[in-house]
């Protein structure tokens, strides 16, 4: 790769965030130097913070990270691994004795590294707020005890929000500060970050994006809410700049804050995932890091999502390189994969492998027809002529915020137990997956979650749902 060329990269992030209607995009490249060779670095930004102010969107301002958060709070209690104050084997509740869920031999046998893996098994997509006050986690690790298991630990894999919260609280708890306190002094001021906050008082110093909804017209407008509740911190609340993510994505290329031994645990493959390679690029993975390939080059990073904010971090460790994309609205995913494609041909990388429907005549499996359900959306698989439809409903708090609260799509089928579906606004397919386990629990995987059958409706003398063994 020739050096970085600024107005180049300029004019394509103009160029398709228009094209994806993305109001104001930040991006970021960072290529290690080696030897004598400096570090080569770009940041750059486009359109606007905000459609109803028409603020201009600049490298330095801030935008929330989403989900890129829980790699933040996984390093985070990786410095207490580093210190022998955590093991990440032995269960939760020795470090935590109040830690509770529904099913009591799950409590006492979640593990941080089932947190940091997703495979603790307990329905975690619920966004409770729980006001403020720096009791905010506590109060909500003590609500988890509702949350009902969708498998065993170890058992399965399904993405799990509540178990970065879970982890924030530990590191809470064994250093007597919140969870913002213990990241600030752990991660931020020893990178000498100066714009990377968790509350949104914090927020008021800088220059900030707001998130865009579609309408029901196909407008994009600000969203009526700002943030997500201060509880879903260790998830989800990092607000942060382009130039910020890239000083991080350093320290994990080549060291700083961490050890070489946590540093590489992290990115250890700790659980292949049970859909096909290819719907994301990452298939599998580690501790807080999804781990995949991109034409052949190993990569780990972190999507993130909030209302109507959506950032992307990769890290490409083999070729020295980490790349940030930060937006506030519109189709980000499509300008991500068009910004990263462009920009790894140039060192001969080429794109990740995509799904797409099978040709053969691999039938997709009768199982997945019926309901199923985690906290935050309900799935209805039915028979509609040859094929299958998905109905899916999102039962979140959030539902109401954008358009596609219920969407319906046809399933193409693609092998045996797998089909296809193209979800609003995407040009590709993601799988969704039946998985019986080995103890003959049932799972539905759309994405990075998996769902349990509900077995009658909710409230005629059932659970409802399946229950693992």
């Amino acid at each position: 790769m020739a050096h970085l060329d600024p107005g180049h990269w300029q004019d394509r992030l103009d160029t398709l965030a228009r094209e994806h209607a993305v109001p104001g995009a930040a991006f970021g490249v960072l290529r290690l130097g080696r030897g004598d060779v400096p570090d080569d670095r770009l940041e750059l930004a486009t359109g606007v913070l905000h459609l109803g102010t028409g603020v201009t969107a600049t490298p330095d301002s801030l935008f929330q990270v989403g989900s890129v958060t829980k790699v933040w709070t996984t390093t985070l209690l990786m410095t207490l691994v580093d210190e022998g104050r955590v093991d990440l084997d032995v269960p939760v509740r020795e470090v935590l004795p109040e830690f509770r869920v529904a099913d009591a031999t799950a409590s006492a046998g979640i593990t941080p590294r089932h947190l940091l893996a997703h495979t603790s098994g307990f329905d975690g997509d619920t966004f409770v707020d729980t006001g403020r006050g720096d009791d905010c986690l506590q109060r909500y690790v003590d609500g988890l005890v509702v949350n009902r298991q969708l498998f065993p630990p170890g058992a399965a894999w399904s993405y799990n929000n509540a178990g970065f919260a879970v982890a924030g609280r530990i590191a809470e708890h064994l250093l007597g500060t919140t969870w913002d306190a213990a990241l600030r002094e752990r991660v931020v001021e020893p990178l000498g970050l100066a714009a990377t906050v968790t509350l949104p008082e914090e927020v008021l110093r800088f220059r900030a994006a707001l998130g865009h909804v579609e309408d029901d017209d196909g407008r994009w407008q600000p969203a009526p809410v700002w943030a997500l509740p201060r509880s879903c911190g260790p998830a989800g609340m990092i607000i942060s700049s382009v130039s910020d993510q890239l000083a991080f994505a350093a320290a994990h290329l080549r060291g700083g804050i961490l050890g070489d031994g946590s540093r590489a645990a992290m990115t250890a493959l700790q659980v292949q995932r049970v859909d096909h390679a290819g719907a994301e690029d990452a298939n599998a993975w580690g501790l807080g890091w999804a781990l995949g390939v991109w034409g052949g080059t190993p990569v780990h990073g972190h999507n993130g999502n909030t209302i109507g904010q959506s950032a992307y971090l990769r890290l490409f460790p083999d070729i020295g390189l980490a790349t940030v994309l930060l937006t506030n609205g519109g189709a980000p995913d499509l300008l991500h994969q068009d910004l990263l494609t462009e920009l790894l041909a140039d060192v001969g990388v080429g794109a990740p492998d995509t799904l797409e429907p099978g040709t053969g005549p691999a039938p997709v499996a009768d199982q997945m027809i019926g309901t199923w359900e985690q906290a935050s959306a309900r799935l209805e698989v039915r028979r509609e002529g040859v094929g299958l439809v998905l109905r899916h409903t999102d039962t979140s708090p959030f539902a109401e915020i954008g358009p596609d609260a219920v969407w319906e799509r046809p399933l193409a089928p693609y092998a045996d137990s797998v089909a296809l579906v193209q979800r609003p606004r995407s040009t590709s397919w993601s799988a969704l997956t039946h998985e019986t386990t080995p103890a003959g629990l049932e799972l539905l995987h759309l994405g990075w979650r998996a769902h349990t059958r509900v077995v009658a409706p909710i409230g005629q003398g059932s659970s409802g749902r399946d229950a693992p063994p």
